[in-house]
């Protein structure tokens, strides 16, 4: 099974960014995505962004994934 996580991005490096859900925060790779901004809110697999997601439907999720625990 594969697991992808919404992430909003904090700080671009380069073809790196840190992101961050909730608490946690990662660097990852973006060098799949087209303009990547600070903001822009990521879904993550396996370390790198694989797609932009629309601000509203990532806070939903997270808020989703939040109220699992």
């Amino acid at each position: 099974m594969c697991l992808a996580i919404p992430m909003k991005i904090l700080k671009i490096e380069g073809d790196r960014a840190v992101v961050s859900a909730g608490k946690v925060e990662r660097r990852i790779g973006i060098n799949f995505l087209t303009n990547p901004a600070i903001g822009d809110y990521v879904m993550v697999h396996a370390g790198f962004a694989i797609e932009k997601l629309d601000p509203k439907k990532a806070k939903e999720t997270l808020r989703i994934l939040e109220g699992i625990k």
